[in-house]
Protein backbone atom coordinates (compact mmCIF):
# COMPACT_ATOMS: atom_id res chain seq x y z
CA UNK A 1 0.00 0.00 0.00
CA UNK A 2 1.14 3.46 -0.48
CA UNK A 3 1.40 6.17 1.69
CA UNK A 4 -1.32 8.45 0.22
CA UNK A 5 -3.53 5.14 0.33
CA UNK A 6 -2.53 4.52 3.73
CA UNK A 7 -3.15 8.31 4.55
CA UNK A 8 -6.91 7.99 2.71
CA UNK A 9 -7.30 5.06 4.89
CA UNK A 10 -5.95 6.38 7.62
CA UNK A 11 -8.40 9.84 7.47
CA UNK A 12 -11.26 8.08 6.16
CA UNK A 13 -13.36 9.03 9.87
CA UNK A 14 -12.59 12.11 9.66
CA UNK A 15 -12.95 12.55 6.01
CA UNK A 16 -16.73 11.45 6.20
CA UNK A 17 -17.50 13.24 9.84
CA UNK A 18 -16.37 16.28 7.68
CA UNK A 19 -18.90 15.41 5.18
CA UNK A 20 -21.85 14.42 7.38
CA UNK A 21 -21.37 18.24 8.62
CA UNK A 22 -25.73 19.17 8.39
CA UNK A 23 -24.29 22.66 6.21
CA UNK A 24 -22.24 21.34 3.90
CA UNK A 25 -24.33 18.47 2.82
CA UNK A 26 -27.39 21.02 2.58
CA UNK A 27 -25.14 23.65 0.62
CA UNK A 28 -24.66 20.97 -1.72
CA UNK A 29 -27.89 19.59 -2.03
CA UNK A 30 -30.04 22.80 -1.95
CA UNK A 31 -27.34 25.83 -2.20
CA UNK A 32 -26.90 28.61 0.34
CA UNK A 33 -28.43 32.22 0.73
CA UNK A 34 -26.08 35.23 -0.64
CA UNK A 35 -25.42 35.93 3.33
CA UNK A 36 -24.04 32.92 3.67
CA UNK A 37 -21.93 32.83 0.74
CA UNK A 38 -20.66 35.63 1.57
CA UNK A 39 -19.76 34.98 4.47
CA UNK A 40 -18.54 31.75 3.25
CA UNK A 41 -15.89 33.24 0.50
CA UNK A 42 -14.70 35.75 3.78
CA UNK A 43 -13.35 33.06 5.64
CA UNK A 44 -12.12 31.21 2.34
CA UNK A 45 -10.39 34.67 1.94
CA UNK A 46 -8.91 34.84 5.35
CA UNK A 47 -7.30 31.67 5.24
CA UNK A 48 -6.55 31.19 2.14
CA UNK A 49 -4.28 34.15 2.06
CA UNK A 50 -2.00 32.19 4.88
CA UNK A 51 -1.31 29.39 1.80
CA UNK A 52 2.00 30.96 0.55
CA UNK A 53 3.39 31.95 3.84
CA UNK A 54 2.91 28.43 5.25
CA UNK A 55 4.38 27.40 2.12
CA UNK A 56 7.54 29.24 2.07
CA UNK A 57 7.52 28.66 6.38
CA UNK A 58 7.74 25.10 5.54
CA UNK A 59 10.17 25.37 2.65
CA UNK A 60 12.59 27.49 5.09
CA UNK A 61 12.29 24.62 8.03
CA UNK A 62 12.87 21.41 5.76
CA UNK A 63 16.61 20.12 4.47
CA UNK A 64 14.65 17.73 2.06
CA UNK A 65 15.47 19.78 -0.64
CA UNK A 66 13.17 17.48 -3.00
CA UNK A 67 10.24 18.77 -0.53
CA UNK A 68 11.21 22.41 -0.88
CA UNK A 69 11.21 22.46 -4.72
CA UNK A 70 7.79 20.99 -4.51
CA UNK A 71 6.70 23.80 -1.78
CA UNK A 72 8.54 26.26 -4.80
CA UNK A 73 6.44 24.91 -7.24
CA UNK A 74 3.52 24.56 -5.30
CA UNK A 75 3.84 28.24 -4.08
CA UNK A 76 3.51 29.27 -7.74
CA UNK A 77 0.68 28.02 -8.45
CA UNK A 78 -1.21 28.90 -5.23
CA UNK A 79 0.08 32.87 -4.87
CA UNK A 80 -2.76 35.59 -5.24
CA UNK A 81 -5.85 33.23 -5.41
CA UNK A 82 -7.45 35.10 -2.35
CA UNK A 83 -7.80 37.90 -4.81
CA UNK A 84 -10.08 35.31 -6.83
CA UNK A 85 -12.35 35.21 -3.72
CA UNK A 86 -12.80 39.05 -3.19
CA UNK A 87 -13.52 39.42 -6.60
CA UNK A 88 -16.59 36.78 -6.08
CA UNK A 89 -17.59 38.52 -3.22
CA UNK A 90 -17.52 42.17 -5.19
CA UNK A 91 -19.61 40.26 -7.82
CA UNK A 92 -22.48 39.48 -5.38
CA UNK A 93 -22.55 42.41 -4.38
CA UNK A 94 -20.35 42.08 -0.93
CA UNK A 95 -18.13 44.68 0.54
CA UNK A 96 -14.81 43.16 -0.43
CA UNK A 97 -12.47 45.93 1.80
CA UNK A 98 -14.57 45.28 4.49
CA UNK A 99 -13.89 41.24 4.38
CA UNK A 100 -10.08 42.04 3.66
CA UNK A 101 -9.64 44.40 6.32
CA UNK A 102 -12.16 42.37 9.07
CA UNK A 103 -11.27 39.36 11.14
CA UNK A 104 -12.22 35.70 10.38
CA UNK A 105 -14.29 34.18 12.74
CA UNK A 106 -12.69 32.11 15.66
CA UNK A 107 -12.95 28.79 13.84
CA UNK A 108 -10.82 30.20 11.09
CA UNK A 109 -7.98 31.61 13.43
CA UNK A 110 -7.90 28.85 15.33
CA UNK A 111 -6.98 26.74 12.18
CA UNK A 112 -4.68 29.00 10.58
CA UNK A 113 -2.96 29.56 13.81
CA UNK A 114 -2.57 25.95 14.77
CA UNK A 115 -0.90 25.28 10.96
CA UNK A 116 1.48 27.95 11.46
CA UNK A 117 2.39 26.05 15.04
CA UNK A 118 2.17 22.55 13.42
CA UNK A 119 4.61 24.06 10.25
CA UNK A 120 7.14 25.34 12.47
CA UNK A 121 6.85 24.20 15.90
CA UNK A 122 6.10 20.11 15.05
CA UNK A 123 7.37 19.89 11.50
CA UNK A 124 7.32 21.02 8.02
CA UNK A 125 5.62 18.49 7.08
CA UNK A 126 2.69 19.00 8.88
CA UNK A 127 1.80 21.41 5.87
CA UNK A 128 0.82 18.25 4.14
CA UNK A 129 -1.94 17.38 6.35
CA UNK A 130 -3.44 21.07 5.70
CA UNK A 131 -3.00 20.76 2.04
CA UNK A 132 -4.27 17.27 1.99
CA UNK A 133 -7.65 18.29 3.67
CA UNK A 134 -8.50 21.45 2.28
CA UNK A 135 -7.22 20.70 -2.19
CA UNK A 136 -8.82 17.17 -1.42
CA UNK A 137 -12.60 18.90 -0.12
CA UNK A 138 -12.23 21.49 -2.96
CA UNK A 139 -11.51 19.01 -5.54
CA UNK A 140 -14.69 16.46 -3.99
CA UNK A 141 -17.27 19.84 -3.38
CA UNK A 142 -16.41 23.03 -4.67
CA UNK A 143 -17.72 22.26 -8.34
CA UNK A 144 -20.69 20.64 -6.89
CA UNK A 145 -21.25 23.20 -4.34
CA UNK A 146 -21.27 26.38 -7.02
CA UNK A 147 -23.51 24.14 -8.76
CA UNK A 148 -26.19 24.12 -6.34
CA UNK A 149 -25.45 27.63 -5.20
CA UNK A 150 -25.73 29.12 -8.55
CA UNK A 151 -29.16 26.88 -9.08
CA UNK A 152 -30.68 28.64 -5.80
CA UNK A 153 -29.70 31.65 -6.97
CA UNK A 154 -30.49 31.80 -10.67
CA UNK A 155 -27.69 33.71 -11.53
CA UNK A 156 -25.14 32.95 -14.97
CA UNK A 157 -23.21 30.05 -13.74
CA UNK A 158 -19.51 32.03 -13.56
CA UNK A 159 -20.89 35.19 -11.65
CA UNK A 160 -19.27 35.29 -8.61
CA UNK A 161 -17.56 31.34 -8.49
CA UNK A 162 -14.38 31.91 -10.05
CA UNK A 163 -12.88 30.68 -6.76
CA UNK A 164 -15.01 27.47 -6.35
CA UNK A 165 -14.85 26.47 -10.10
CA UNK A 166 -10.98 27.11 -10.42
CA UNK A 167 -10.20 25.33 -7.16
CA UNK A 168 -12.57 22.41 -8.29
CA UNK A 169 -10.51 21.57 -11.34
CA UNK A 170 -7.23 22.89 -10.66
CA UNK A 171 -7.28 21.28 -7.42
CA UNK A 172 -7.37 17.82 -9.41
CA UNK A 173 -3.87 18.90 -11.00
CA UNK A 174 -2.44 19.50 -7.29
CA UNK A 175 -4.25 16.14 -5.65
CA UNK A 176 -2.46 14.06 -8.28
CA UNK A 177 0.84 16.21 -7.57
CA UNK A 178 0.09 15.97 -4.02
CA UNK A 179 0.07 12.88 -4.06
CA UNK A 180 2.96 12.00 -6.01
CA UNK A 181 4.92 14.11 -3.44
CA UNK A 182 3.80 12.17 -0.39
CA UNK A 183 4.40 8.53 -1.66
CA UNK A 184 7.98 9.82 -1.69
CA UNK A 185 8.30 11.23 1.71
CA UNK A 186 10.30 10.02 4.24
CA UNK A 187 8.46 7.06 6.65
CA UNK A 188 9.65 9.24 9.99
CA UNK A 189 7.04 11.77 7.98
CA UNK A 190 4.01 9.81 7.53
CA UNK A 191 2.65 9.78 11.54
CA UNK A 192 2.99 13.91 11.24
CA UNK A 193 0.64 14.05 8.57
CA UNK A 194 -1.73 11.78 9.17
CA UNK A 195 -2.33 13.36 12.49
CA UNK A 196 -2.13 16.97 11.10
CA UNK A 197 -4.73 15.56 8.56
CA UNK A 198 -7.00 14.80 11.46
CA UNK A 199 -6.43 18.27 12.97
CA UNK A 200 -7.36 20.09 9.64
CA UNK A 201 -10.40 17.78 9.38
CA UNK A 202 -11.91 18.71 12.84
CA UNK A 203 -10.75 22.50 12.49
CA UNK A 204 -11.59 23.10 9.22
CA UNK A 205 -15.56 21.54 9.57
CA UNK A 206 -15.52 24.16 12.85
CA UNK A 207 -15.41 26.38 10.46
CA UNK A 208 -18.86 25.41 8.47
CA UNK A 209 -20.66 24.90 11.82
CA UNK A 210 -19.71 28.41 13.06
CA UNK A 211 -21.16 29.26 9.39
CA UNK A 212 -24.19 27.72 10.63
CA UNK A 213 -24.76 29.51 13.58
CA UNK A 214 -24.61 32.75 12.08
CA UNK A 215 -27.03 31.77 9.41
CA UNK A 216 -29.38 29.46 10.94
CA UNK A 217 -32.55 29.15 8.62
CA UNK A 218 -30.67 30.82 5.61
CA UNK A 219 -29.58 28.01 3.58
CA UNK A 220 -31.76 27.46 1.24
CA UNK A 221 -32.92 31.22 0.79
CA UNK A 222 -32.02 33.03 -2.87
Amino acid sequence: MSFYDELQTATGPDRNAFLSIPLIQSTVQKGASRELYIDFLTQAYHHVKHTYPLLALASVHTQDEAYQDALIEYMKEERGHEKWILDDIRTMGGDAEAARMGKPGQACRIMVGYTYYAVEWISPYAMLGSVHVLEGMSTMLADEAANAIQASRAVPVKDGFSYLRSHGALDIEHVAFFKGLVNEITADAHAIIIDTSKIIYRLYGDIFRELAIRHPGRRDAA
